[in-house]
């Protein structure tokens, strides 16, 4: 958007510390779990993330917590690294949190030195008995009373593999008693004997995801440290291990997260649609996955100005997904090669153009571009393609196409007056005939003859066949996740209708996969490399060219 905004309460922060001289740059990070793909709420924290730096100066790092090797994933961090960089950004340095493993069990052992930290053996289970309800204390557990001594060496056996998973833990020593759940002794180290995706099976004990982050933060000097409304109730802690081990005071700030309707932002959620084959793998084209919308050929510009139109909050909220189209829409119109193509495909005979033969009529590339993008050439024949949904043979109250002696003109080309039709032994139309008026001619039109509808059309003698998919929303309820039962109950039924054999002029078989198109009268569409196989053409509906969902909800 153009105009003018004011500043979000971030950027007030950012420019406070400043002007406090707090701190002369600022250095933001963007930390994602390898767990699985990114979504477009993801996309907001991006933006947000490398935005702030880039407008103050500053630099982002790109982190990966990957602490839990039970669920992260190598195929994970690739789809991550390339997400980032299709949105538009570039990281300032890359880090793991299994970078600082040496380092965070450094603090460990120094939190233990300091009487702040014991080894537990009782179970997730017991532990989670003992801590009590937010309006009563905890109970303290038989082994928080461990020697310094013993609980070292515990530690020492727990870090030699000594122990199996869940035998015993560490726990930070804090307050039973405190409001917040998250400062009643928790847990800093649980034993995983399972292979980390990077350091292999070096370690088989693992930091949480608490006592990882804020030291991160620290060792990389990160001024301010975003994250969204759900890791508010843990700042305390986060505070709490900074300021007991006296490092680099890295300080954290929340934000609301993005949850758009039609669709669900849970990585659970969206794992169990991949796995249970409801979708066509993380980057299938209804996903809110970056990868997904990439696919179905939302372009990085839309998504950034989608992330800066909707703003920063503190207060949680559900944005329209139709605000997300028109983003992609203003951006596709300014930018995509206007293309004909026909979906439902009927034969149209122009009864009186000379037979054997054909004319190279001009087409504009874009008529948003400077000389409309240039033009390309349209081979018109005899013989067209049409849609059948633009031919009528008994026309309703204002109806502006083709009907028996109705007139319409052909995009690019000539005016033409339908003259008959003819019919299947099962009563369907095939074939409609019309006669064409040559001084009708686009751009020369000499005829006099008033129409008020145009029609696109494909030569019949050089067009190609092509698969087209029409996706659109996975969810039949603006908030599925907010709905009695299993949310996969909400799935849109008609979420993808694929035509097999459209008919496509044959100036796409030059199409490079991701290529933005607008099919003129039909929508945004791109090319799906993933099933053009053996030369075979299929593009993906990325938006259609108004909103049509409202209208079908008031139905």
């Amino acid at each position: 958007m153009s105009e003018e905004r004011s500043l979000h309460f971030l950027e007030e922060i950012v420019e406070a510390d400043i002007a406090a001289g707090k701190h002369t740059t600022i250095h933001t990070r963007f930390p994602p779990e390898p767990n699985g793909y990114l979504h477009i709420g993801h996309a907001k924290s991006i933006c947000l993330n490398f935005g702030l730096a880039d407008k103050y100066g500053g630099k982002t790092n790109l982190r990966f917590d990957d602490t839990n090797p039970v669920t992260e994933d190598t195929e994970y961090v690739e789809s991550i690294m390339a997400d980032v960089r299709w949105l538009g950004f570039e990281w300032e340095e890359l880090h793991y949190a299994s970078d600082y493993f040496d380092q965070l069990h450094a603090f460990a052992l120094e939190l233990i030195g300091k009487g702040l930290a014991y080894v537990d053996d009782l179970s997730a289970e017991e532990i989670a008995e003992t801590k009590g309800t937010p309006t009563s204390p905890g109970k303290a557990s038989p082994y928080r009373s461990r020697s310094v001594e013993e609980n070292l060496h515990l530690f020492q056996e727990m870090k030699a593999g000594m122990y199996n998973d869940g035998e015993k833990v560490l726990r930070a020593k804090i307050d039973l008693a405190s409001p917040n759940m998250h400062m009643r002794d928790p847990i800093m180290y649980r034993i995983r004997k399972t292979e980390h995706h990077r350091t292999r099976d070096k370690w088989c004990i693992y930091p949480m995801y608490d006592f990882a982050h804020g030291q991160s933060d620290a060792i990389e000097n990160i001024t301010h440290s975003i994250c969204t409304l759900e890791f508010e109730v843990h700042k305390p802690l986060y505070n709490w291990y900074i300021e007991q081990l006296g490092i680099f005071p890295s300080r954290q700030f929340e934000f609301a997260r993005l949850n758009l309707t039609y669709t669900v932002m849970s990585k659970r959620k969206l794992l169990q649609l991949v796995q249970e084959n409801m979708v066509d793998g993380w980057d299938d084209p209804r996903m809110p996955t970056i990868s997904g919308m990439r696919r179905r050929g939302y372009t990085p510009a839309s998504i950034r100005n989608f992330c800066d139109r909707i703003g920063v909050q503190r207060r949680e909220n559900i944005i329209d997904v139709g605000l997300l189209e028109f983003f992609v829409r203003e951006d596709l119109n300014k930018t995509a090669l206007r293309r004909m193509v026909v979906l439902d495909p009927i034969k149209l005979i122009i009864t009186n153009y000379p037979e054997n033969s054909s004319e190279i009529l001009q087409g504009e590339n874009n008529p948003e571009l400077e000389d409309n993008g240039g033009y390309r050439d349209l081979n018109f024949g005899r013989e067209l393609w049409i849609e059948a949904e633009d031919f009528m043979e008994e026309p309703a109250k204002k109806w502006f196409r083709l009907a028996p002696g109705m007139h319409v003109r052909l995009k690019n080309a000539y005016i033409i007056k339908c003259t008959g039709f003819q019919k299947n032994g099962a009563g369907k139309v095939t074939e409609v005939l019309c006669e064409y008026y040559p001084e009708s001619k686009s751009g020369q039109d000499t005829s006099g003859i008033p129409v008020k509808g145009t029609m696109h059309w494909v030569s019949v003698a050089d067009s190609s066949t092509a698969e087209v998919r029409l996706y659109d929303r996975l969810f039949q309820v603006e908030n599925p996740s907010n709905e009695d039962g299993d949310f996969k109950t909400y799935i849109n039924p008609n979420s993808l209708e694929i035509i097999a054999e459209a008919r496509v002029e044959n100036s796409l078989l030059e199409a490079k996969g991701g290529q933005q198109f607008q099919f003129i009268r039909k929508g945004y569409f791109t090319l799906d490399n993933k099933y053009a196989t053996n030369g075979k053409l299929v593009f993906n509906r990325t938006v259609t060219l108004k909103d049509t969902w409202s209208k079908e909800v008031k139905k």
